[in-house]
């Protein structure tokens, strides 16, 4: 059986830190191509990084590119987002979604497992 799951969310001042961590188990892929999605109330699903299966590709949108970092250890099947200097237009769910290739996307529908979503709210 296939589990996502999100844990690290929280509640943080605007200029603080915060990491999730993404743990995966079930797949019936080894090293996933990782998406960090959010979404907040009234708005679209985004990507917030996405990571390929070895960790040495990544992409972050003009809207996290230089505060956020994605990263993942393979031997603990965890994948983590490091968020930094955060900002109030950074409150939503995050949620992680992991695919059946080791190349990422962009693009919510290709990818395959997702978790719940982790809730980040940050305050001014």
């Amino acid at each position: 059986q296939v589990h996502v799951v999100e844990s690290g969310g929280g509640l943080v001042q605007a200029g603080d830190s915060l990491r999730l961590s993404c743990k995966y188990s079930g797949l019936p892929f080894n090293n996933p191509a990782v998406g960090w999605f959010r979404q907040s109330p009234g708005k679209e699903r985004e990507l917030a990084a996405a990571i390929s299966g070895n960790g040495a590709g990544t992409n972050y949108p003009d809207s996290t590119k230089g505060r956020f970092i994605a990263s993942r250890d393979n031997t603990k099947t965890t994948v983590y987002l490091q968020m930094n200097n955060m900002k109030s237009e950074d409150t939503a769910v995050y949620y992680c979604a992991a695919a059946e290739t080791t190349v990422y996307s962009t693009r919510a529908e290709d990818y395959d497992h997702w978790g719940q979503g982790t809730q980040v709210t940050v305050f001014s």
